[in-house]
């Protein structure tokens, strides 16, 4: 009876034409229909999610120099997608994106953060204990220099916004997760291939293991422009054609074949205390998933070529500073920053 209830529940959050593309939620969603298999799977899966002890030290330790949160009951997660392997002393990030829920859930956001956008590092302490220096550099290169840590406190600095929360999911993950699904289908826009790798995809229709769908969504050289931008539009379709796949399968109501995945995502996910277990995740995505679609907003921070660095961008500024004022205070983003989702368009 409880599982039957937990499985209702959880199609209530997952309508058929429901933001496919946003990442967090669909990890979310899929974490807590573990909960149907079992006790026994619930306490494996949850247990492989590692507690980022680390940052939250760190974080705790420079919490004078961070903003103070304007609305209770406000919530802003950190979402970061790092290619740190086990056998690397290095770690970097190419994908970030604040999700904010308002104090009354009636509102939400997801706004993509560049990864080339150029912004004030500050010093953070580094993996061998030292604290590097204050530098202006790309976003991605603060997670390098310091971690999660240090891409929020930089976040932070960057926008005046709190960050309340932070999960990070690492690319071998995100590879078992494709594979576990038994690969995506998906529409290859021109030939792409990733420096440093010798897979190369052709255009067009093709079905992609974990291994090809990650130069897919990493892939950006000899790619259209060449621009992060495109990148992270690229990313949102691919999670969009993945959760397809996913809700076309049925395969939220099959737990047996769903635990290869859980066991994928849960093995490579590392979570503050507070979003550490299946359970506050379940939580997460039980408010999100309560948002009306027309009041859900994607957005990435307005960003122009940087005049004095090739490759690189700079934050729009007028435009930049609306939508971070209106996360920081809580209120509706500017409509003309974001766009909704379109309740009577299947395809979305």
């Amino acid at each position: 009876m409880a599982s039957r209830s937990l499985r209702t529940k959880l199609l209530r959050i997952l309508p058929r034409r429901r933001w496919l593309r946003w990442s967090l939620f669909a990890t979310c969603l899929v974490l807590v229909t573990a909960v149907c298999a079992g006790g026994f799977a619930y306490a494996r899966l949850s247990g492989g999610i590692r507690t980022d002890e680390a940052t939250d030290r760190a974080l705790e330790a420079d919490h004078g120099r961070r903003p103070a949160a304007l609305r209770p009951g406000a919530q802003n997660i950190l979402i970061m997608g790092s290619d740190i392997e086990n056998t690397k002393d290095s770690q970097r990030s190419d994908t970030t994106m604040l999700l904010h829920l308002s104090a009354d859930r009636k509102r939400a956001a997801l706004m993509s953060v560049p990864r080339d956008l150029m912004v004030d590092i500050p010093a953070c302490r580094t993996p061998d204990g030292e604290r590097s220096e204050p530098e202006y550099a790309q976003f991605n290169w603060a997670f390098e220099r310091g971690g999660a840590a240090c891409a929020i406190r930089t976040f932070e600095d960057l926008t005046d916004v709190r960050v309340d929360h932070h999960l990070v999911l690492d690319f071998t993950g995100f590879k078992k997760v494709v594979n576990a699904l038994g690969g995506v289908d998906v529409k290859v826009p021109e030939r792409m291939k990733v420096p440093n790798n010798d897979l190369v995809l052709d255009k067009g229709e093709q079905h992609l293991n974990g291994a090809q769908a990650l130069v897919f969504v990493r892939g950006r050289t000899g790619v259209g422009d060449g621009s992060d931008l495109q990148r992270i539009e690229r990313q949102k379709e691919f999670v969009r054609d993945l959760l397809g796949q996913a809700r076309d399968a049925g395969l939220l109501e099959h737990t047996t074949r769903l635990y290869p995945v859980l066991h994928a995502v849960t093995s490579s996910l590392t979570a503050d205390k507070g979003l550490d277990s299946l359970s506050e995740l379940y939580g997460l995505a039980d408010a999100a998933g309560q948002v009306p679609q027309e009041r859900t907003a994607i957005v990435t921070v307005p960003s122009v070529e940087h005049p004095d660095y090739w490759g690189r961008y700079m934050p729009v500024e007028d435009q930049a500073q609306d939508l971070f004022d209106a996360l920081r205070e809580d209120r509706e983003l500017p409509k003309h920053l974001y766009n909704a989702y379109d309740p009577d368009n299947d395809e979305l």
